[in-house]
């Protein structure tokens, strides 16, 4: 990214001041155009769900009156539900009517609905070909918001802004596509923190905007970067519309966490994963309820509106922590987070949302007086205060969050099993 935005600056002949150029030089020596390989095995995007495109051309070899549908209409869920009440009023059927002993025609009933003609065992395969359509409907869509849930969780709101806002000021690009990248990172196998997306090399770009305040788009930027700096320059109307979007992206996220609750309960005092909890769901959009929720609580307090949280102020939500990495902490003289004990005495964040449990914040700061936490400090009852850029480190070649050497060595111990517990020793041992 840092190559990226060399280029685009060059390109548009911007003016780059010498602390900004060191930054974006020290950060593009380890771009892919600079090393002898060129590549990374580290996948490039999120992972997209598997569209429903097979079965479409299926229903439209078997169903008159469905026609071929264009291969992204597998992605579109709208589309795929039109196709299936299309085809369903072709055997009278009603959407949702899957149950195979109750719903199905008998002889009698296919001959009354006019479409006798049909034996029994076409009809059945209609049948059952449109109700593992609707399953399939239901998993894309799951699949889409899961999705979403874990883009907005990594970047907040950097995939929703409109190309021509996004590109109406260089300086805006290349500061939200660089921190955007940096956010978007995979997690390291780690007993310590994380890296924080907020570097020297975004400190530099975000120097370069504050010393040209008038051709900055501070709204876009709010969209990624919610400090009170910035959200100062945002008008208060703009400022309400991102509270809005935050707001129901809080409420998609609870309906997601609670689903994930609900299929296993977690160990809350611990959030140590066990067998059946599932950890890629919950940690996904613990993530993003951690986004959303610090945005939403940046812009409650610029708005002035911070007595909703006197009433209103839902928990953090911890990520499930592996058994191993738990042990890691323990053996070098740690233990568990605080925060876990503060979200195990709290209610959970959905039931608070929905209004069926009570959480203001005065019983937020009593519980984390009880475990010593700061709430302020914390972020439990208001905005972190803004973090200091950290140095800048190379983006690292990861086998299941451990960092290799190089992509080659990566690519041969991910094939090998090495890392990844699932089973794989002797293909390892073989390699080794």
């Amino acid at each position: 990214m840092a190559q990226l935005i060399q280029d685009l600056f060059n390109a548009q002949r911007t003016e780059i001041d010498p602390t900004a150029a060191a930054a974006l030089d020290k950060a593009a020596e380890h771009s892919l155009r600079s090393l002898w390989h060129g590549y990374t095995s580290m996948l490039e995007d999120f992972a997209r769900p598997v569209g429903a495109q097979r079965q479409l051309a299926r229903v439209a070899s078997l169903f008159e009156s469905v026609p071929e549908l264009p291969s992204d209409a597998g992605d579109d869920p709208a589309r795929i539900e039109a196709a299936i009440r299309r085809a369903g009023e072709e055997i009278r059927r009603e959407y949702g009517e899957n149950d195979f002993g109750m719903d199905r025609l008998n002889r009698a009933e296919r001959a009354e609905a006019g479409v006798g003609e049909m034996s029994k065992r076409q009809y059945n395969k209609r049948f059952r070909l449109l109700r593992r359509m609707e399953a399939k409907l239901a998993r894309v869509v799951h699949e889409q918001r899961r999705r979403e849930v874990t883009v907005t969780g990594k970047g907040a709101l950097a995939h929703t802004l409109p190309y021509e806002l996004f590109a109406a000021d260089p300086g805006t690009a290349a500061f939200i596509a660089y921190l955007t990248a940096r956010a978007n990172m995979r997690s390291v196998f780690t007993n310590g923190r994380q890296r924080r997306p907020y570097d020297e090399v975004a400190d530099a770009l975000f120097q370069r905007l504050r010393a040209e305040p008038e051709r900055t788009d501070w709204y876009a930027i709010a969209h990624v970067h919610p400090t009170a700096e910035v959200l100062g320059h945002v008008p208060d109307d703009d400022l309400i519309r991102l509270l809005v979007r935050w707001n129901h992206f809080l409420r998609e996220v609870a309906e997601l966490l609670e689903d994930a609750w609900n299929r296993c309960r977690l160990e809350r005092t611990t959030m140590i994963v066990r067998p059946g909890n599932d950890s890629s769901t919950w940690n996904q959009a613990a993530q993003a309820w951690s986004t959303a929720r610090a945005h939403w609580f940046a812009l409650l307090t610029e708005l002035g509106e911070e007595e909703i949280l006197d009433r209103v102020c839902p928990g953090k939500v911890p990520r499930l922590m592996a058994a191993d990495v738990a042990y890691w902490h323990r053996m070098s003289g740690g233990g568990l987070h605080p925060d876990t004990y503060v979200w195990a005495d709290l209610p959970l964040p959905w039931e608070v949302l929905r209004g069926e449990a009570d959480c203001p914040r005065s019983l937020v700061e009593a519980v984390c007086r009880r475990h010593g936490v700061d709430p302020v400090a914390g972020g439990w009852t208001g905005p972190r205060p803004a973090a200091e850029a950290v140095r800048f480190r190379r983006t690292p070649e990861l086998v299941h969050g451990v960092a290799v050497a190089d992509p080659l060595m990566a690519s041969a111990l991910r094939s090998a099993g090495v890392f990844s517990g699932q089973g794989k020793r002797a293909a390892a041992q073989e390699w080794l």
